[in-house]
């Protein structure tokens, strides 16, 4: 009878010892198409004092946390803004910028 031995790392991980692809960090690709699949709409638009705010608007609470985007945006500008629901603020005109870190991110902007 053939017994295969099976070391006790590969026991307690559930993997094989053979197995070429084993300890390899493979990302999830179910976030990335929920971002390609969302139609993000970017806008500029004057508030008090003719002061202009960027607006990102049509994400999709459920594929992505909305909160780290606004963040990340917020960081990437070097601007304040705020997170209402679906809707990300920042403040100034940044509009240019904004798209293209958003499709750097993998989202489709309109």
């Amino acid at each position: 009878m053939f017994r295969r031995f099976i070391s006790d790392a590969a026991l307690c991980c559930g993997v094989a010892e053979d197995d070429p692809f084993a300890g390899l960090d493979v990302p999830d690709f179910g976030e990335d198409l929920a971002r390609a699949e969302q139609q993000l709409t970017v806008r500029v638009e004057r508030r008090t004092y003719n002061k202009p705010v960027t607006i990102v608007e049509g994400f999709d609470p459920d594929a992505v946390d909305v909160q780290e985007i606004g963040t990340k945006l917020k960081k990437k500008m070097g601007a304040g803004g705020t997170v209402k629901d679906t809707v990300v603020e920042v403040q100034g005109d940044h509009e240019d910028r904004v798209r293209a870190f958003l499709e750097e991110l993998g989202f489709n902007v309109e």
